[in-house]
């Protein structure tokens, strides 16, 4: 019988027994780690921590990340994931718009210090009231992850703890940044997350012979779900690394025979483009899996050189779909694969609607729609979005316009929304444009994203100025929003701009500014 809860499936998982993380020189097996959640989740009730708090998970790709993930969800607690890129103002309205009362997480991650931020933003994000370190105490009034641990267990409570969870809890407040400039929690449930996972892992038949490698960041699907649940589920392996880099990876593959690699294709590219390529043995890898955009013909054909002896597939899907939705067929052909997303998978549903809401016959536009058990449960105390995306019949607007083909592949056409994806991260310059916004010598901002080749797409930012004073250069601008956001937000080309095209009712004409820019020949 399918487990309900991730909890279960952990559960279910250890009694198979088997290997499940390989971090480094250490090999974890599910019994062990199973140990270890239980132990995380009685440390978190000795603390207070009940069925529905609310924890802040900040770290890189780590065994310690994912026991405090597993733990929490053992006692129906609610996980809020944070990139260590995160900075102030990120983290002020993740975790406050949650409602987090414990943050837990590395004490430094990423060359930045986050005890020390931590210990002098309290007062900035006053409902939190417990802060626990992965690599020592921190600061006076918090503790470490083996004192977690390390804390007296209550078998009766945690029993009724595990018991009470169901799988229409939450799981998950996945943020994503939205159109209104407030980033969005996506509330993925139980059932959710592992109706995502155990449809990926069916369409690609994978067991517990496969390794998968861990490197895409747990605070994303693409590394919960995609990787670590899909894993969990079928009872294989992943091969963890904090985070990618090319090398890292590609030793990574051969030390511990993986056997199927999900990547965005920004990865992808820097490992077939890295100077180690030659010299290592990816033999063993017999799935490759491009989510994030469309497998660009030429870069399909470059993974297929470079991976001979492996099948490339497509992956769509977004953080209200708690993981993948669509998939490309097994049997699929290159060009469908570079030409098409995939199908829907798992008995998920897919349309495509006009704008008047009606459904479309094949080969026509619309927006595509998705409807199934991994659809998510809408977004945290956000109502109005809430119902504008999580329609009443249980179709999710995904707002991403597709063209569905007869056979059921889908076709995508762009992005109703502003949002482009830099390096595999979606970035929406509306955030960006209220950031610069408040640069005390910028007057007006509007960025949209442009094509690179490396990274896929950049952000490219306008900027008029204040007339009274002296223009901000390009790197006064780069570091005003290196400060206060992730560094995959922060644009990678500035125009200081005398004007720029207005609508009629003075906003920013963005269309036409992005025409124009089009225009002008690239230097």
């Amino acid at each position: 019988m399918q487990a309900t809860t991730v909890g279960a499936a952990l559960q279910g998982a250890a009694a198979r027994n088997g290997t499940f993380l390989f971090d480094g020189d250490e090999t974890i097996t599910y019994p062990a780690f199973d140990d270890l959640a239980d132990r995380v989740a009685a440390g978190l009730l000795a603390r207070g921590v009940r069925r529905g708090d609310r924890i802040g998970l900040l770290g890189l790709n780590t065994p310690r990340w994912l026991a405090v993930f597993f733990g929490a969800a053992r006692i129906g607690a609610v996980v809020v994931p944070l990139n260590v890129r995160y900075r102030e103002a990120e983290l002020a309205h993740m975790l406050g718009q949650s409602g987090a009362r414990t943050v837990v997480g590395a004490g430094s991650a990423a060359g930045f210090d986050f005890a020390a931020f931590f210990d002098g933003f309290r007062t900035r994000i006053p409902g939190v009231r417990d802060y626990v370190f992965f690599d020592g105490p921190g600061f006076a009034g918090s503790t470490s992850f083996d004192e977690l641990t390390a804390a007296p267990s209550d078998p009766g409570a945690l029993a009724a703890a595990r018991g009470a969870v169901t799988p229409d809890d939450p799981l998950l407040i996945l943020y994503t940044s939205g159109t209104t400039g407030r980033p969005k929690g996506a509330v993925i449930t139980h059932g959710s997350l592992l109706a995502s996972a155990s449809a990926q892992a069916a369409h690609f038949g994978m067991d517990e012979r496969d390794v998968q490698l861990g490197h895409l960041p747990f605070n994303h699907v693409g590394g919960i779900t995609c990787t670590v649940m899909t894993a969990l589920v079928s009872g294989g392996a992943v091969a963890l690394l904090a985070a990618f880099g090319p090398d890292g990876a590609l030793r990574a593959v051969e030390r511990h025979r993986v056997t199927l690699l999900s990547a965005v294709p920004t990865m992808f590219v820097l490992m077939l483009g890295h100077d180690s390529f030659a010299e290592r043995d990816v033999s063993s890898v017999r799935t490759c899996v491009a989510g994030g955009s469309n497998v660009e013909p030429a870069l399909g054909e470059a993974i297929r050189r470079g991976f001979p002896g492996a099948s490339l597939y497509g992956l769509y899907g977004l953080s209200e779909s708690s993981g993948a939705c669509v998939l490309s067929r097994t049997d699929d052909d290159p060009e469908t694969v570079a030409r098409t997303l995939g199908v829907a998978i798992g008995g998920f549903e897919a349309r495509t609607v006009g704008a008047d809401g009606a459904v479309l016959p094949p080969g026509e536009d619309g927006e595509l729609q998705i409807r199934g058990g991994c659809v998510a449960a809408g977004y945290w105390d956000m109502p109005d979005e809430t119902a504008e995306a999580f329609l009443p019949d249980g179709w999710l607007a995904t707002g991403d316009m597709a063209l569905m083909e007869p056979d059921g592949h889908l076709v995508l056409r762009g992005r109703k929304k502003e949002m482009y994806i830099q390096g595999g991260f979606n970035v929406y310059p509306v955030e960006i444009e209220n950031v610069l916004g408040a640069h005390p010598k910028v007057a007006m901002v509007a960025g949209f994203g442009v094509p690179d080749a490396v990274l896929g797409e950049v952000g490219c930012c306008y900027v008029v100025p204040r007339p009274d004073d002296e223009p901000p250069t390009p790197d006064e601008l780069a570091a005003y929003c290196a400060d206060r956001l992730a560094d995959y937000k922060v644009p990678r080309r500035f125009v200081v701009t005398a004007e720029v095209p207005l609508t009629p009712v003075g906003k920013i004409h963005k269309a036409l500014l992005k025409e124009r820019h089009e225009a002008v020949p690239a230097e």
